[in-house]
């Protein structure tokens, strides 16, 4: 027999359909997101730049020119070193931040208790997890008046406290700097606690039932099935639900605004309340754009952080489940 005649024909390769394919379902993909990615270009990129042109020169609106003639009025960096040494601002700031790091923990917290307690059934599930859900339904500014009537001087808070402690109290909740502020940071909690456990929920019912059985059978507590193996595959939720409510905190203006105003004087004055004064009272606009934009640039910091948080997480978690397959296989 011929060498000819011995040889096996080999099937095609599949590579090469393959990879025509998935070179195709990128290209489809690409088309079917341009839209939107067109749509976020307007919404995004149109005003960031027009913010940025603003922002380098003395424009505001009472100069009788379009804003696209701001350039006659051209100052480079003058409204970012006077934002840099605006003592105002940087009370603002971090007032902001005192809210964001009390608020968001108490929060996350709170939110990870209650996720433990509905991630079992038990009677009347449903009922108590639409009024948990509630506060979050809440429009800001409606909920912003609702604890405004409760911490007035004859409100409910006082009342109750009055109830509790045999005496009568009668803060003056609002009009002190001090009680200001927890009347404020209660109000943020209350309203977006249920967001963090929403979130927390998701993530501790996607932990694996198998491994908490095995743990179960295993002569695991519940401390440990908590902190071993609950926590640990929970980190990416966890970053995702801090870095959220962060974010949203340093953007605090409807409670705050509606409660305070800032004040008294400027004592709770966030970051966006002073903005928004300057805005619509000093009409100083370009000032402001420099102010939106810093801003702006620190939040995509923070969440560039986060995202690269929950990159390094997933990186561990995908090695820690190969490693652990590796280990079955061997066995």
């Amino acid at each position: 027999m011929t060498a000819q005649q011995g040889s096996v024909a080999l099937p095609a390769s599949p590579v090469a359909p393959v990879h025509s394919l998935a070179v195709a379902g990128r290209r489809l993909g690409k088309l079917m997101t341009l839209p939107t990615q067109l749509l976020l270009l307007f919404i995004f990129v149109f005003p960031g730049l027009m913010i940025i042109y603003v922002s380098l020169t003395w424009w505001g609106p009472l100069d009788g020119t379009p804003w696209y003639d701001a350039y006659e009025s051209l100052n480079w960096f003058d409204n970012y070193i006077e934002a840099f040494s605006d003592e105002r601002l940087w009370g603002s700031i971090g007032r902001t931040l005192l809210i964001m790091l009390v608020a968001v923990p108490a929060e996350f917290l709170i939110g990870l208790g209650l996720a433990v307690l509905f991630v079992d059934s038990f009677p009347l599930k449903r009922v108590f997890y639409s009024i948990l859900l509630m506060p979050m339904m809440i429009v800001p500014a409606v909920a912003g008046y609702m604890f405004f009537m409760l911490f007035q001087s004859n409100g409910p808070i006082n009342q109750i406290l009055s109830i509790l402690t045999g005496s009568t109290v009668d803060f003056v909740w609002l009009n002190d700097p001090n009680l200001a502020f927890v009347a404020i940071m209660i109000a943020d909690i209350w309203q977006w606690t249920p967001l963090m456990f929403l979130i927390l929920l998701a993530g501790m019912l996607g932990v694996p039932e198998d491994q908490m059985k095995a743990a179960t059978l295993l002569g695991a507590s519940w401390g440990q099935k908590f902190f071993r193996i609950v926590l640990p595959k929970m980190k990416v939720v966890m970053i995702i639900a801090i870095v959220i409510r962060a974010v949203e905190a340093f953007k605090l203006f409807d409670v705050m605004y509606v409660m305070t105003k800032g004040g008294p004087g400027v004592a709770t004055e966030t970051v966006s309340v002073y903005i928004y004064k300057v805005t619509f009272f000093d009409l100083e606009w370009a000032y402001v754009s420099a102010i939106g934009f810093m801003i702006m640039v620190f939040l995509s910091v923070l969440g560039g952080v986060g995202i690269a948080m929950m990159a390094r997480a997933q990186r561990r978690r995908r090695e820690a489940n190969m490693g652990a397959a590796d280990a079955a296989a061997r066995g």
